[in-house]
């Protein structure tokens, strides 16, 4: 069977769920869903029993669609008060004419091992470069000669009880976690390529309360901030002004605004009722200009928080998040930043919205680290999958095959 993975974010607007088979080194999103979030705030678990009922509903979803149980996800965690610096660490190799994964991790754990963390909990451990024999920097040594290994990597920590909430939340909705990532680290596999990984830039993620910027040099994650504003404000702001629910705001941000009024059509009107119960006309240019000055406003902070961050040259900014996909988007961005500054826009069919961004990103991120490591992982039970297939036909009424037949006759015919 082939490498099956699940990626989950808890957002504080909605839980997403993919699920990304890996065949001949390419993902394909098997499945993927994003439903209504409650208990969840700021990336933070406010209600428990609300939280797991809602993980439960995206599950429910998401099997629903694949005709199979999912049990273990890899968890992408907002990287809020993170903390991250450089830990060294070494190890004898165990076989002189070949170095293995299990060298590898014992270095990597070997970096880690002496860390204090009686108050916070080891997020990532990325590699920055291994050292044979003290002598040249490798990204990945496996079936090198030598006797000794060294690593410098890059540790990152969090408070231990905003996580253990979310961790708890996730296990009381039957779900085991084999690994958890940053949501910034998901974003940047996303769109991580051989070319981004020479270089230095950012990552802006706009959620539903926050926006989070992320540094990145060479691939790998150095700063981290967090700004108290997100697509939300763009919804109060709207509601506000036409005296509408947040409900309908939503609707408007996403249905008939444009992030650029100037290319919003005045002659496009539509109907609106106040919460007077008055009845008013709204111009798609009147709610764009809205939409425009927040949207702005939003990316100038974070331009700003790029320089505080760093002093490096930027090299690329990539934008996501859900508002980054209004009409218009990329105008805004380049008004800001120049050039520079792309919108993500993820091409893997299933999850072509950046929403997912984190939840498709984590699953590529762990892929990345079993590779390193030589290792595999399935969370897939070939068993159980075989004995579906026993009990029940997969094929609709109709004759035609759903999405549950398609994949397990690519799983055990090809």
């Amino acid at each position: 069977m082939d490498n099956i993975y699940a990626g989950i974010e808890l957002g504080s607007h909605s839980i997403k769920i993919v699920v990304v088979e890996k065949k001949h080194d390419k993902f394909n999103v098997l499945a993927s869903t994003s439903m209504k979030s409650k208990g969840i705030k700021d990336g933070q678990i406010t209600d428990t029993k609300m939280a797991v009922m809602a993980v439960k509903k995206a599950l429910s979803n998401i099997e629903e669609l694949l005709g199979f149980k999912i049990s273990k996800v890899i968890a992408a965690v907002a990287p809020n008060d993170c903390k991250m610096d450089i830990a060294k660490g070494s190890v004898e190799i165990s076989d002189y004419n070949s170095i293995s994964g299990t060298d590898i991790s014992n270095c990597i754990n070997d970096a880690v091992k002496e860390m204090d963390l009686k108050e916070e909990e080891l997020v990532t451990a990325i590699p920055i470069s291994f050292t044979v024999d003290e002598k040249n920097e490798y990204k990945d040594p496996k079936k090198m000669r030598g006797s000794r290994l060294d690593v410098k990597v890059v540790v990152s920590t969090v408070e231990k009880e905003p996580l253990y909430r979310i961790l708890e939340v996730l296990k009381l909705s039957g779900l085991e976690v084999v690994d958890i990532a940053y949501t910034s680290t998901g974003d940047y596999y996303t769109v991580k390529s051989k070319k981004l990984d020479e270089l230095v830039g950012a990552i802006i993620n706009i959620g539903e309360t926050k926006t989070n910027v992320a540094i990145y040099n060479k691939g790998i994650q150095i700063k981290n901030s967090v700004i108290p504003i997100g697509s939300k404000n763009v919804d109060k702001d709207i509601a506000y002004i036409y005296k509408i629910d947040l409900k309908d705001s939503k609707k408007l941000k996403e249905n008939f605004a444009t992030a650029v009024s100037k290319n919003a059509d005045n002659t496009d009107v539509i109907k609106i009722t106040t919460n007077e119960n008055e009845e008013k006309e709204i111009t798609q240019v009147e709610v764009s200009k809205v939409v425009e000055a927040r949207v702005k406003e939003i990316l100038k902070l974070a331009k700003n928080e790029i320089k505080n961050l760093t002093n490096r040259e930027i090299r690329y900014i990539i934008v996501t998040g859900g508002l980054s996909e209004i009409s218009g988007f990329q105008s805004v961005v380049d008004d800001v930043f120049g050039f520079v500054a792309k919108v993500c826009n993820i091409l893997t069919v299933g999850a072509r919205h950046n929403k997912y961004s984190s939840s498709l990103g984590v699953v590529k991120y762990f892929d990345d680290k079993l590779a390193l490591r030589g290792k595999s992982f399935n969370m897939v039970d070939e068993e159980e999958i075989k004995s579906i297939i026993d009990k029940k036909d997969v094929s609709n009424v109709e004759g035609e095959e759903n999405i549950t037949s398609k994949l397990f006759r690519h799983f055990f015919n090809d």
